[in-house]
């Protein structure tokens, strides 16, 4: 007997929901927890655990350092991130910039938020934050940033 009717639907993040369940305890809908889900990266700044499910990477997000991203984002095509992100803000504080038009917005705590691709985003110590994109852009962001990681180093 299990203890809630989603713990035999939970479906571990390294699983991608293309494949058909074969037993009870896979599912249609997977799911990922911050607590389960790897830790893709573990620098000073933040600490990203990440997963694909699907097309999608899900990523929880910890800022430990006040920072802005758009120095690492320098290695990009157009020098900002152009992949979307959907997410939702648990902890802390995130500006969003759009250096093409100037725009300027601040996410609070307890905000669901889209950002549109061209942005430039920086946070607060102390953020915590879930963030959707599409994996095949995700990636190519990820590279441009750990590119600009290992420079520095």
């Amino acid at each position: 007997m299990r203890s809630s009717p989603h713990e035999a639907r939970r479906v571990h993040p390294s699983q991608s929901s293309s494949k058909e369940p074969t037993t009870e305890s896979e599912s249609h809908v997977p799911t990922a927890a911050k607590t389960t889900t790897p830790v893709k990266m573990d620098m000073p700044l933040a600490e990203d655990r990440a997963c694909d499910l699907a097309d999608i990477t899900v990523s929880f997000t910890t800022i430990k350092l006040d920072h802005d991203l758009a120095p690492m984002l320098a290695n990009l095509p157009t020098g900002r991130c152009e992949c979307p992100h959907w997410g939702f803000l648990f902890k802390g504080e995130m500006t969003v910039r759009y250096p093409d038009t100037g725009v300027e917005e601040t996410v609070h705590a307890g905000d669901a938020f889209y950002m549109t691709p061209g942005h430039a985003p920086a946070a607060t110590a102390g953020t915590e934050l879930v963030m959707f994109s599409p994996a095949d852009l995700m990636a190519e962001t990820e590279a441009a940033i750990m590119k600009a990681m290992s420079a520095q180093h």
